[in-house]
């Protein structure tokens, strides 16, 4: 089932596949290496047998990489003891990481600050949108009620500024606010605008709802242009509005 669901493990099964048949005889003869290494009291192979073979354990540490999943639950999920999974990732870790499969060490970047300054340090284009999860309506009588009411779907939701870089890779994520505050609102109260006007230069891509952060803050933020043709638009726009 995990091989077999791409939204686990982000890998295809046949780049699966390769990597087991990489990567595996390399976990193998490491494995036999550390032992040989130290003395024994029993010869090399015997005693317990390992209960997670070779693929289940790339398997656990893909899911690792990919969804941060602690190692309680893929014990679970695997049904072995949280020390074989947290073995397991140990080992094949370092083997991904030398065939460029690695994750970037201590990047940490706990407010929007250390996003823009860490977008402008690596020259990388950052993405933004506003996202929403519909919650339970508010009791009646509630304060502010209304203002979990969200215009787009019109239904009781919060809502979240996600930043991206231009893989996907989300970087920050804002608390949760009542949905009924517009993309572009949000984006200004959370000081975007301040941050990329005095910041570091960078490029964020947008969509229309962000339409005027490009003017406040000089072309860092990059939305489509506003709609001038509504009917029988030139080619030239539709050209520049798709790009």
């Amino acid at each position: 089932m995990i091989i077999s669901n791409r939204r686990i493990t982000g890998l295809a099964v046949g780049v699966i596949a390769e990597l087991v048949e990489e990567i595996g005889p390399l976990w193998q003869e490491r494995h036999q290496a550390r032992l040989t290494s130290r003395p024994r009291k029993r010869a090399v192979g015997a005693g317990a047998k390992h209960r997670l073979v070779f693929v289940d354990r790339l398997l656990a540490t893909l899911v690792r990489l990919r969804h941060g999943v602690t190692h309680d639950v893929l014990a679970c999920w695997f049904g072995v003891d949280r020390s074989t999974i947290t073995r397991a990732v140990g080992e094949v870790r370092p083997l991904l990481a030398e065939r460029g499969c690695t994750v970037s060490p201590d990047v940490r970047l706990r407010t929007l600050a250390d996003v823009v300054n860490h977008l402008g340090a690596s020259g990388t284009t950052g993405i933004i949108d506003g996202t929403e999860i519909r919650v339970r309506r508010p009791a009646a009588g509630r304060k502010d009620r209304d203002k979990f009411i969200s215009g787009k779907n019109k239904q009781n939701a919060v809502k979240s500024m996600v930043v991206t870089d231009a893989e996907g890779h989300v970087l920050w994520c804002s608390p949760a606010r009542p949905a009924s505050c517009a993309d572009i609102t949000h984006a200004r109260q959370l000081g975007l605008v301040k941050l990329l006007a005095d910041g570091p230069a960078v490029e964020i891509l947008a969509d229309a709802g962000y339409q005027g952060l490009g003017a406040q803050t000089g072309g860092r933020v990059v939305t489509p242009p506003h709609r001038k043709f509504k009917k029988n638009a030139p080619d030239w726009y539709e050209e520049m509005y798709e790009r």
